[in-house]
């Protein structure tokens, strides 16, 4: 009887811990805008059971674990330059040096590597690259935490999370539209991982780890300096993406916000920073705005872009790529197909001087993956429009590898085009992209002609795999 009831209790026990922060639990804030007593006696529940974490990150196994990530993710080296294969060499044999490294509190960060990489839509991403170490200790450090923080986040947060993918995040926006909820806060968190608080994210991180070390090791790794172009800055807050820890650490200070929205019963969806709260009427999401941005700006110390931040209706949303039309389908924005022909243009350039088999086999791994992602959008007829216009596209680069006329008009005449309107075709003057669409060209290049050579085909694959889903 006894035994049964420490089994009973033991599970009680492990369902609470197991729970913790979830939704069956008051989230962290009351409604008074003060932290919930039954929050913080749960912190310090959590704190007595992770005192011992740093002899986890540093444990031999879970560094070798770590340095299997790193190499399976591969990029480039840091400011030392030294390589993954190089580091593995070194790891091999001193990876027991780098344990006791961590546990003395010897361990210093180098410093990160900084570059600056284009938005598609103007503006610049702000990455940091640690070195090969560096970013093994960090994986370490992600491999214990992910499991304790990722349980407690919250169902409708989805980006940098094992087992979560875009396309649950997207089902889920789907099946919300389709309970009627149509009118979309968009809100746009300004370089967010630029402007994380490191004093609001140590603060998070100490209301749940009980290890002062492991607390102190994370410090150091935030306040690392980022070398640019000669010139070494020292970082007072931000998490630079290209880091293993960024990620999880922005989940962390994140979920802030989820717990918040939570608490208000409202229905959102959020894939990293990007975030989705789903209201029925305008009114509705005015008063959301307001308030929610207040709470973004004033408790979590981040800031809102007001000019990217909209209340719009979900058919003029893109999220994740993807239009979110009513009654819950998902359709291909606007700004998706753009990128994609913007890809295609660079692949077919006329100048490039290889094969046209060659330039069939570089797109076929480009709309492969273009088409594995986007492949929950509603898109046939923009998939039929997209594909006539690669063929063209090809088309203008097969007929300029012909240069002369005579040339034209001996690659027509092997496509069994009649002779007179090979000559004719060949001698028009008019541009390549006029005559890529020339009764000639769509006699002797069809759709059966490029399908023998390869091209893959968006509209087939689109339509076997749609069924599927």
């Amino acid at each position: 009887m006894l035994e049964n009831q420490m089994n009973s209790a033991g599970q009680k026990e492990c369902i609470l811990s197991n729970s913790l922060f979830a939704t069956d639990i008051p989230v962290w804030y009351q409604k008074s805008g003060k932290v919930s007593p039954l929050w913080l006696s749960i912190c310090e529940k959590e704190r007595t059971q992770t005192t011992n974490l740093l002899e986890k990150v540093a444990d031999p196994i879970n560094l070798q674990n770590a340095y299997k990530q790193v190499r399976r993710n591969g990029g480039s080296s840091g400011i030392d330059k030294i390589s993954i294969a190089e580091f593995g060499k070194w790891f091999k044999d001193n990876y027991k040096i780098l344990s006791a490294e961590i546990l003395s509190g010897d361990y210093q960060p180098t410093l990160v590597k900084g570059v600056k990489i284009a938005k598609p839509k103007g503006g610049y991403r702000q990455l940091g690259i640690p070195t090969i170490k560096d970013r093994v200790i960090q994986q370490a450090i992600k491999e214990v935490l992910q499991p304790i923080y990722d349980t407690k986040f919250s169902e409708q947060s989805f980006g940098f999370r094992p087992k979560r993918s875009a396309h649950q995040a997207l089902k889920r926006a789907s099946e919300i539209v389709k309970r009627g909820k149509t009118i979309v806060v968009d809100l746009d968190l300004a370089k967010f991982f630029d402007e994380v608080n490191h004093q609001r994210l140590m603060w998070l991180l100490k209301t749940r780890i009980g290890d002062i070390r492991l607390l102190k090791l994370i410090h150091k790794i935030l306040k690392t300096g980022i070398l640019e172009e000669g010139v070494t800055s020292q970082r007072i807050k931000g998490t630079p993406q290209g880091s293993p820890l960024s990620p999880l650490l922005s989940n962390i200070v994140l979920d802030e916000l989820d717990q918040e929205l939570n608490r208000r019963g409202l229905e959102y969806v959020r894939y990293a920073d990007d975030v989705k709260i789903f209201v029925k009427s305008k009114i509705s999401a005015e008063r959301v705005y307001q308030s929610i941005v207040n709470f973004i700006e004033n408790k979590m110390k981040l800031k809102v872009n007001r000019d990217k931040s909209k209340i719009q209706a979900c058919y003029k949303v893109n999220f994740l790529g993807y239009s979110l039309l009513y009654k819950g389908k998902l359709g291909l924005s606007k700004s998706s197909e753009d990128r994609l022909k913007d890809k295609i243009r660079e692949v077919t350039k006329r100048n490039r001087g290889v094969s046209l088999e060659q330039l069939i086999h570089e797109l076929e791994a480009k709309l492969r993956g273009w088409l594995n992602y986007f492949i929950l959008a509603e898109m046939k007829s923009k998939l039929q429009k997209i594909e006539g216009w690669i063929r063209r596209k090809l088309k203008c680069y097969r007929l300029k590898q012909c240069k002369r006329v005579i040339s034209i008009v001996r690659f027509l005449s092997k496509l069994e085009v009649e002779k007179k309107l090979s000559w004719k075709t060949a001698l028009s003057g008019k541009g390549w992209w006029r005559l890529s669409n020339s009764p000639a060209l769509n006699i002797g290049m069809n759709n059966q002609w490029f399908k023998e050579l390869g091209l893959y085909s968006l509209t087939d694959n689109y339509e076997r795999h749609y069924r599927i889903i």
